[in-house]
């Protein structure tokens, strides 16, 4: 038998799953707490014959709220958009552009590890 389970993040950071027929819940405050919370609740085991299908819905963000994730101005991720520097996004809207939470945080996490290798390696100098 199988169960099919969404996982989304919330706006506000927390992670929420749901069946398929919205009968189960859970959440956490990462993806693998929610998935485990969601696999509390509907009983599923390891080795049980119940197999837990799961879709992770990505958050997707604007240019202001990349600009957040990335601790710069919105003229800044434009600046990297238009030089092909910054991901691209995943879809351009009459509103802006969008990319995919997880798409702008690790390029985050590569960008700021890459300036505090370059000001480290500077310092040595």
């Amino acid at each position: 038998m199988g169960i099919r389970a969404r996982l989304r993040q919330a706006p506000d950071g927390r992670w929420e799953g749901t069946t398929g027929d919205e009968a189960v819940t859970g959440s956490g405050s990462s993806k693998e707490e929610c998935l485990a919370d969601l696999r509390r609740r509907i009983g599923h085991t390891e080795n049980g014959s119940t197999t837990l299908v799961v879709e992770v819905l990505s958050q997707v963000v604007g240019v202001a709220e990349a600009a957040a994730v990335m601790g710069w101005d919105k003229r800044r991720v434009i600046t990297y958009l238009d030089r092909g520097r910054f991901p691209r996004p995943v879809q351009a809207l009459a509103s802006g552009r969008v990319w995919l939470r997880d798409d702008v945080e690790a390029f985050a996490r590569s960008w700021h590890a890459r300036q505090r290798d370059r000001r480290a390696g500077g310092a040595r100098r």
